[in-house]
C-alpha cells in the first residue's frame, strides 16, 4: 500500500478519502506486518481506489496486463535487491 501511495504522490488522508475509509483504518492496514490485515470490505475498498487512480496490481508471479512502466520487488534471495 505504501508504495502504490508514493507511486501516486498521496498520503494515508488522501488514500481514506479515495477509497471512502478513515485515515486510522488505513494506517492499521499499513503498520500489518507481511499480510495487510483488514476485512474484506476495508481491503476491497482500497484496492479498488488505487486502481481507479491507475496503479496495477500484480500477483506474485504474474504478468503485467498493462504492459506499461513499473518497479516489483525480487523475492529476497533471487539476486535482486539494493546494492550497496
Amino acid at each position: 500500500m505504501r508504495a502504490a501511495r508514493a507511486l501516486l504522490g498521496i498520503d494515508q488522508k488522501r488514500l481514506a478519502e479515495l477509497a471512502g475509509l478513515s485515515a486510522p483504518t488505513i494506517q492499521r492496514m499499513e503498520a500489518s506486518a507481511g499480510t495487510v490485515r483488514a476485512n474484506a470490505d476495508s481491503l476491497t475498498r482500497v484496492i479498488e481506489a488505487l486502481e481507479r487512480a491507475g496503479v496495477e496490481l500484480i500477483a506474485e508471479g504474474a504478468a503485467s496486463a498493462g504492459g506499461g512502466r513499473g518497479v516489483r520487488l525480487s523475492a529476497p534471495g533471487s539476486g535482486g535487491g539494493a546494492r550497496g
